[in-house]
């Protein structure tokens, strides 16, 4: 069991996640913006983020270069989910600090098997 994080705007893709990580066992909590997903990383310190990248207030790549310069929170192993299916938003994550990067509309086994794999590290 993990606390997972899931940053994500959409309401609906913010409730299949979480319902799809707890079905697995894990503890969840969800933000709704990148600057609330920031800010619940560095209070909680979770295992694991799944984070969208066009989130608002700030966006998932931002969200993620604060999470990995946080003295307490450049460890969290990060997960982007999100539409975007383009090379360069692939190496834009990468460099961003993210760990893996999944694409919607989501295979959630194939989301679990890179979970599974970075929470193992």
């Amino acid at each position: 069991m993990a606390l997972i994080l899931v940053v994500e705007d959409d309401e609906a893709n913010l409730e299949l996640v979480t319902r799809f990580l707890r079905r697995r066992g894990h503890v969840v909590l969800q933000a709704v913006d990148g600057a609330a997903g920031v800010a619940a990383a560095q209070v909680h310190i979770p295992d694991l983020i799944v984070m969208d990248l066009g989130l608002p207030k700030m966006d998932g790549w931002e969200a993620a270069r604060q999470i990995r310069v946080g003295r307490k929170t450049a460890r969290v192993r990060l997960v982007a989910l999100t539409a975007r299916t383009f090379p360069e938003d692939v190496r834009k994550a990468q460099a961003a600090g993210f760990d893996a990067y999944e694409t919607k509309p989501v295979a959630y086994q194939r989301l679990m098997q890179k979970i599974e794999a970075l929470l193992a590290c």
